[in-house]
């Protein structure tokens, strides 16, 4: 025990001063984060960015519908998929097994997909056609993300209610998740969809996506995609180009 209890706190605060002043550079290098309005706005700016270095590109994607139990493997297709800058696209299912109901499901996404490229600008995530509301920060991917609340400013099947994640330094998009703002169909119900981006030779794009539903006289089911290899057109001849996500 010490006999001079007066040296008690100088003696204390000695040992936190080092716990200190290690502290003072992380909140040094602490970026601030800036207004909604200029997230945004920057958002907009990095997908023209993005937008004028898009090339024409070949896309096989990998397609698997599993049932309620998010186990068993109920189909599986195999689609290849062509776009040509600044809004054309097209498909080939090339081979499915499994239940029918799943090439079905996999030829209406692709439909829609090749349907919303065609006037990409009222889909956009942009000020036109969503409200955003800053949530939080937090990691995607390994990247520091700011994560806006999305509302629709129209009712449309094509607009997302969620969130999305936006790279606080790139100010691309990492990941997007909600529920159409109107019933896709009939004959679906409680559907939602999560889109993962990533880098693909420097242009940034989906890369996957998981949807779940409820479907008439189906049943639940969760439908996954995954672009598995790219092939970049160059003057007319064809350069493999495999995925890389960062």
């Amino acid at each position: 025990m010490y006999k001079n209890r007066s040296i008690m706190p100088r003696f204390t605060s000695y040992l936190l001063l080092p716990l200190l002043l290690v502290g003072l550079p992380l909140a040094a290098d602490r970026v601030a984060i800036p207004n909604t309005e200029t997230i945004v706005q920057r958002m907009s700016q990095a997908r023209a960015n993005n937008q004028a270095v898009l090339r024409a590109y070949t896309v096989e994607r990998h397609y698997t519908l599993v049932g309620k139990d998010g186990q068993q493997e109920q189909a599986r297709v195999q689609a290849q998929i062509s776009f040509t800058p600044p809004s054309a696209k097209k498909f080939v299912i090339q081979e499915s097994s499994g239940t029918r109901f799943g090439e079905r499901a996999v030829r209406q996404m692709l439909e829609n997909e090749t349907a919303i490229v065609k006037d990409h600008d009222s889909t956009e995530m942009s000020a036109a056609n969503y409200e955003f509301r800053m949530l939080r920060e937090e990691l995607c991917s390994g990247k520091r993300c700011f994560v806006l609340a999305i509302t629709p400013r129209r009712e449309e099947k094509t607009l997302l209610v969620g969130r999305v994640w936006v790279d606080a330094t790139t100010y691309l998009l990492h990941r997007t998740e909600g529920a159409p703002a109107k019933g896709p169909s009939w004959w679906l119900r409680d559907s939602s969809i999560v889109f993962i981006y990533g880098d693909v030779d420097g242009m940034w794009l989906q890369t996957a996506s998981e949807s779940k539903a409820k479907v008439r006289f189906v049943g639940d089911y969760t439908m996954f995609s995954r672009d598995i290899k790219y092939t970049l057109i160059k003057s007319g001849e064809s350069t493999p180009t495999h995925l890389r996500v960062q």
